[in-house]
């Protein structure tokens, strides 16, 4: 399973609308950003309380990453939430 794939039937499970979950894969320099898009409403339940369901996507996505440099974003109409880190090569790495 690719971690796109992985991403898109986590975050489904975590939704009331799964079927207005999508997931792209945005290739950048030295690294590839996943941006989920949810329903309006579902945004809550993907940060979760205190963002401890985004920081758990994260750390998914940096493993199953394996250090290929992937980027979280969680895209809400013309607005995003881009998490504040990223892993790049194992390593945790402030995003600016």
């Amino acid at each position: 399973m690719q971690v796109k794939e992985l991403v898109e039937k986590i975050v489904r499970a975590l939704v009331d609308s799964p079927e207005e979950v999508a997931v792209k894969e945005v290739e950048a320099p030295n690294m590839k950003i996943l941006e989920i898009r949810v329903s309006r409403r579902d945004v809550g339940q993907v940060i979760g309380k205190e963002g401890k369901n985004i920081s758990a996507l994260r750390t998914i996505v940096a493993a199953a990453g394996k250090g290929k440099g992937y980027m979280v974003e969680l895209v809400e109409e013309n607005r995003y939430h881009r998490s504040n880190r990223h892993h790049q090569h194992g390593q945790d790495r402030d995003a600016e």
